[in-house]
Formats: C-alpha cells, structure tokens, sequence
C-alpha cells in the first residue's frame, strides 16, 4: 500500500482511503523497557505484514529473536544522540503519529514532507520505580531514569488515539494481537480504553518521580499541588458491604516498610475490604512494642494487647481483656508464631493472622481451617522506622497529614495531683498510652502492667467509654492505670474510674476544666498525670 521512494529511508505518502479497506495497521513503532512477551507479540505482528521499527535495546532483542525490524533512524535519517537521550523526539516520527487521517491538511503535510504513517506504538518507560528502590542508588541513575521520549510518544499517540493504537502493558498484548488478527483493526471503543490506560500509565509515572524527588530536595509535607498514586493489588468480592463494589490499591512508590500492601498470604480466602482495614490497625499497633506482643482487632479498633515475656504469655493477657469480642476477629503479632500459639489460635473463630513467620508445626495446625487467612510479613519482629503521610477521602477530596507515630516523652509528663504514681504505674502508663491511641475515639483503657484489662472506645462521650470499659471489666480493673487519648472535659470519667478501682491515671490533660478533674482524682486519692499528647483516632 506504501511503495519505497528512491530514498530508502522515506516512505511516499498514499492517501488514507485507498487504504483503509485493507489492514489498518501498516507501521509499528515499538520502544520500550520492560521486553516481558514482546517476541511473541512482535512476531505476530510481522506474521500480519505490519512493518516494525524500533530503538537501542528494544530493536536488538528483536533482530537477535529473528524478527525483521528498522531501526528508528531509518525512518528520521538521523542517529540516536546524547547517550540515548535522543532517540524518537523527531518531527518524522511524532508527524506520523499525531497526523488525523481524516484531515485533509494534515495529510498534505505528511505528503509534502514524505512521511508515512505511524499506526501502532508499542511503549513502556524507564524503570524509575524499580531504580529508586535499590540500595543506595546515586541521584545520577535516578535523573537518567526519567523517561522523556516515551511519555512524549504515549500522549501523542493517546492523543490520536482514533487513528493510532497504543500499547503500553504486556497484558494488553494477546488481546490487541486478537483483534488485529480477526479484523485487521480494533473498535473504537477497544482503541478508548487503551489511551485511558496510556494516559494513566504516563500520570503515575510523573507522580511517582515528582513524589519521590519532593521528599529528596525539600521538607515538604504537605504542598500546594499532591498527587498520589496507587496500583491495584485486588479486586474485592465487595466493599465494606455486599452491595457497595471495592478494591485494593498500594500506594507508589512501593512503600518498604512492613505493611498490609506488603503482606504475603500463605493460605486462606482472599482478604475482603474489612479484613484489610482491620489487618492494617493490627500491624500498625503492634509496631509500637519492642517485646513479644499480641494485638487483637474487631472493627479497626483493639479489644485487646498485651506484652509479654513470650508470645503464648502476650496472646493469653491479650485475649483475657475480652473473651467475645476477639470471634472473627484479626490478630497480629511481632514474634514467629510457634506450635503452642498455633494450638490456642486453632480454638477461636478467627479471620486473619498476621506474623513475621509461623513454624512449619504451625502452619500445619492453622492449615486445617482452610477459610483463615495467614498473613506473613517479614520484619515486623524487628525495630522500624515508621515515616510518611496518611490520606483519607472524603467526598470532593483527600485529607492528608503526617503519621501519628509520636509519643510524648517521658520526661515532659506533669504529675497533676497530691499523689504520685508508682514507678510501676509510669511503666503501665507507657504502655498505656501506645496501646490508647490506636483506639477508636472517645477512648479510655485499663491496663495492668504490660497488658490491657478493659478497654471502651468509638463513643460520643468519655463518661460513656469509661462505663463500657468499667463494665466489661469488671473486677479485672481493681489496681489498675487508666489512660485517655484526650482530656476530661468533667470529671464524671474520674469518678467512674475510682468505683472501678482505678489507681492512676494518665491524659492529655488541657481542659477548661483540669481543676475540677483534678480535684476529683485527689479526693478518690488517684494519681494522675498529664503527658500533654492527645491521641483522637477517628
């Protein structure tokens, strides 16, 4: 349909319509970094007669794979430059591409200058995400990472997206191949969807980079402009409820730290949109403690935790705070998971665990109740550094703020009342406090030593949660230390907690009215102190 000229490089321009009949796709520009299934996929296209031209490293594995090919500068008469960085930025190559064909002054341009159609581009960029995760990579791998010519070609050819097919995914591969080998051409609706994806495609690319380079050359954390980015992981069977559709995305770049988007799930169901909420409040509560610990979640919210000497100790106070709440629960742990949990695990009905690893002896006890989830995420038995922003949506938009991964120090505490705490009562505050502010707001919890008693949360006043807490507590609470993630606004809560039995207490303190609460702790003859530090989880 298009013959040579006496330049071997140039393409003499034949009209659309005498054309269009036959084969839509004549020339393919194929360029691209990730080379997973391209040989087939290239070699189907040669089959249909589609002429191929290519660049670098993209046009050697294919001749070395016995595919004919040209090489770009076949078609520009110009030779890649600057290392590579110039390759396909060409008016020859971005005219054929961008040119409507059923414009008559663009396709007198193209005649004018000899040059012929682009009507397939295969194209996929630098690996920048997978550069930025190696171990010290240097800034200078990382600048010449960037892809310019690709995101440059993708939009053109997205851009033009009725007249030129765009690839850029290897999944996309069999489907196009399919169409062009029954019909010679894809459907208009075929050819939409594939510039959505390529326009998606060069948006998280350029999230990704300008992420990445915002947290290297400035301390921003919340700048004027924000994008975040995400891959999706999963579907989900249905959201928070049967009839609401859900999904689960990762955020990019890839975040290294132990996390739910990192888990491996080693037997059981797929997750389903609850249980990674739930599984996500497991894992960032039980960062918080250095010695074996056992978490137990219900409804994005603890019902109990507890540290020990050794992990069977840390799940037995766990799971004592509160005995019905934890069925169908989520539990997470920060040691490996041996025979002798895995026996008492086995007892409950339970929907996921989570654990840096589970013995051999243990799965093989666990692996008997097909439908639990195992999660196993490497290290999460050992210290770390936890960083970043969260973001919540909100219809119209996203809140965004920094991790609450503070506690307040120690020596800043303020002993608010006539009586002291104990040292062992400081100790129990300290953990107090790391278990409270995981909790659901308003919230209030009793712990003795390194384990929880009670806990009441998620109510629309304090008095309320302590009257949960009391009464699911019980006589457990007697001699125990009361934390709060927020101030007393009366001193109703203080002396719920002293009928309760309650020996000391710890709060942010701040309110209008401190006085009051204070003097209703001095009367019941509590100790407490202010740590200065809310902690509202909403």
């Amino acid at each position: 349909m298009r013959k040579h000229v006496k330049n071997p490089n140039v393409y003499e321009f034949v009209p659309y319509a005498n054309w269009v009949r036959a084969m839509n796709v004549k020339r393919a520009l194929i360029s691209v970094s990730d080379k997973g299934d391209l040989t087939d996929f290239a070699k189907g296209l040669s089959k249909l007669g589609i002429e191929i031209f290519s660049t670098g490293g993209t046009a050697s594995a294919l001749q070395k794979a016995g595919i004919k090919i040209k090489g770009v500068s076949d078609v520009t008469g110009f030779p890649e430059m600057l290392d590579g960085r110039v390759k396909t930025l060409h008016p020859i190559i971005h005219a054929g591409i961008l040119a409507k064909r059923d414009n008559k002054k663009h396709m007198d341009a193209l005649k004018k200058h000899k040059i012929g159609t682009i009507d397939l581009l295969v194209c996929n960029l630098y690996p920048f995400e997978k550069t930025i995760q190696k171990q010290n990579v240097g800034m200078d791998e990382v600048i010449e990472n960037i892809d310019i010519g690709g995101p440059t070609l993708i939009r053109a050819a997205a851009k033009n997206y009725r007249d030129v097919i765009v690839v850029t995914n290897k999944k996309q591969y069999n489907d196009v191949l399919k169409s062009l080998e029954s019909k010679g051409k894809l459907s208009l609706s075929e050819k939409e969807k594939l510039a959505l994806d390529a326009f998606s495609h060069t948006a998280q690319y350029d999230s990704i980079i300008s992420n990445y380079l915002r947290e290297k050359w400035t301390d921003e954390v919340l700048p004027d402009v924000n994008s975040i980015s995400m891959r999706k992981i999963q579907d989900m069977r249905y959201g928070e409820n049967p009839h609401q559709k859900g999904a689960f995305y990762e955020s990019l770049p890839k975040v290294t730290e132990p996390c739910i988007s990192n888990a491996k799930k080693l037997q059981g169901k797929e997750l389903s949109f609850n249980n990674i909420l739930d599984g996500d409040c497991a894992i960032e509560c039980v960062k918080e403690f250095e010695k074996p610990t056992c978490v137990i979640i219900k409804h994005a919210t603890p019902c109990g935790i507890a540290s020990a000497s050794n992990l069977l100790g840390a799940w037995k106070d766990a799971y004592a705070t509160d005995t019905y709440s934890p069925f169908g629960g989520i539990i997470s742990f920060n040691r490996e998971v041996e025979k002798n949990v895995a026996e008492e695990l086995s007892k409950l009905f339970l929907e996921v665990i989570i654990a840096p690893n589970f013995t051999k002896e243990a799965r093989d006890i666990l692996g008997k109740k097909k439908n639990l989830r195992i999660l196993e995420l490497e290290g999460l038995d050992k210290k770390i550094r936890r960083r970043g922003m969260v973001f919540r949506s909100v219809v119209g938009g996203f809140l965004s703020q920094e991790r609450d991964v503070t506690l307040s120090d120690r020596k800043d505490w303020k002993i608010a009342t006539k009586k002291k705490p104990t040292k062992k009562e400081l100790e129990s505050m300290e953990f107090a406090v790391k278990c409270v502010k995981h909790v659901k707001s308003n919230s209030v919890l009793f712990v003795k030593g390194t384990q929880t008693v009670a806990i009441g949360g998620g109510q629309t006043a304090r008095v309320d949660a302590a009257w949960i807490a009391t009464h699911k507590g019980k006589e457990n609470i007697k001699g125990s230390v009361m934390a709060s993630d927020a101030f007393f606004p009366f001193r109703d809560g203080i002396d719920v907690a002293a009928k309760a039995g309650v020996k000391a207490i710890i709060q942010p303190g701040g309110s209008i009215r401190d006085k009051e609460v204070i003097e209703a702790a001095d009367e019941h003859g509590i100790a407490m102190v202010f740590s200065g530090q809310r902690y509202f989880r909403h």
